[in-house]
């Protein structure tokens, strides 16, 4: 994992916006965005308060050993996956019925408390998959910065009535679309996962 890598995951995993950052550093964003992308490097000065903000040591920000790498990747939080996924703007979910994989597209993904959830309907065949077995994985592919996220875990329902609203205030067009009587149909997933990896 480059510095850039690690500043751009630390800076997420402290839920910071690049124009923050750079508000605290007193620099550009555009340059913040560069060290990020390991175009430019930070000054010595920008490294100290850096390694002091993220709670890191120097070291770890400038060293591109596997040690490191593992440390980073075993700190990965939910929330760390979610802001991943999000910025993707897609995932993939895979399932396993009758020892086949199947593999598709989703969209809608949400997180509270550490928790990540998805919808479905009931009426697909991701339902009946489901249903049969629980275990899954969802991977996301970021173009920008050329990396994949890989989750695996189980899915389990999730029946409470504020996650119901909470997933449709969040997605207006599951609100749209699973109103009255259709909202009978709208199933939310929980996610436990037990690993989470950025490669």
């Amino acid at each position: 994992m480059t510095t850039g890598e690690k500043l751009a995951l630390l800076r997420k995993r402290k839920g910071m916006t690049q124009e923050e950052l750079s508000a605290q550093l007193g620099v550009s964003r555009q340059s913040v965005s560069k060290w990020e992308m390991d175009v430019s490097f930070p000054e010595t000065d920008k490294l100290i308060k850096l390694s002091k903000l993220y709670e890191c040591s120097i070291d770890y920000l400038l060293s591109d050993g596997s040690k490191e790498t593992a440390e980073v990747k075993a700190g990965l939080s939910v929330q760390d996956a979610y802001l991943f996924v999000r910025e993707c703007g897609y995932f993939f979910l895979a399932t396993s019925v009758d020892d086949q994989p199947r593999l598709r597209p989703f969209g809608m993904i949400y997180e509270k408390n550490n928790t990540l959830f998805i919808a479905t309907d009931k009426r697909k065949q991701v339902y009946a998959e489901l249903q049969k077995n629980p275990k899954v994985e969802l991977a996301s592919y970021n173009p920008g910065t050329r990396k994949w996220i890989r989750m695996s875990g189980r899915a389990e329902i999730e029946d409470s009535r504020p996650m119901r609203e909470e997933m449709m205030n969040a997605y207006s067009n599951l609100r749209g679309a699973y109103q009255n009587k259709e909202e009978m149909y709208l199933a939310i997933y929980r996610l436990q996962m037990d690993n989470i990896c950025i490669r």
